[in-house]
């Protein structure tokens, strides 16, 4: 487990488990066209050998993000190019003041 990398994308995480759990329809929507890309991608990691944290397959075998959280995170994008950010991390953050 990389402590540094968990470290600098704790918003982002924190974002993605934010949003897991406190669902909603555009972020859902959001998530399921993010995860039917990943699920077709080859870096897609299913038994969780190149997780960052264990147990939280499936993940980003380029990342080790979980993708359960990181397509739920607006402000989270593909390491490969195949999805972008829709906001940045601020506006994510004031978006969560409303």
């Amino acid at each position: 487990m990389d402590l540094k990398k968990i470290w600098k994308n704790r918003k982002q995480i924190y974002e993605g488990i934010k949003n897991s759990v406190m669902r909603d329809d555009f972020v859902e929507d959001v998530s399921a066209k993010r995860m039917a890309i990943c699920k077709e991608c080859l870096e897609i990691n299913l038994d969780g050998s190149k997780c960052e944290v264990p147990g939280t397959q499936p993940c980003c075998g380029n990342c080790g993000c979980s993708l359960g959280f990181k397509t739920r995170a607006l402000s989270a994008e593909c390491p490969i190019g195949e999805w972008t950010a829709l906001m940045t991390e601020s506006e994510e953050d004031k978006l969560g003041e409303l």
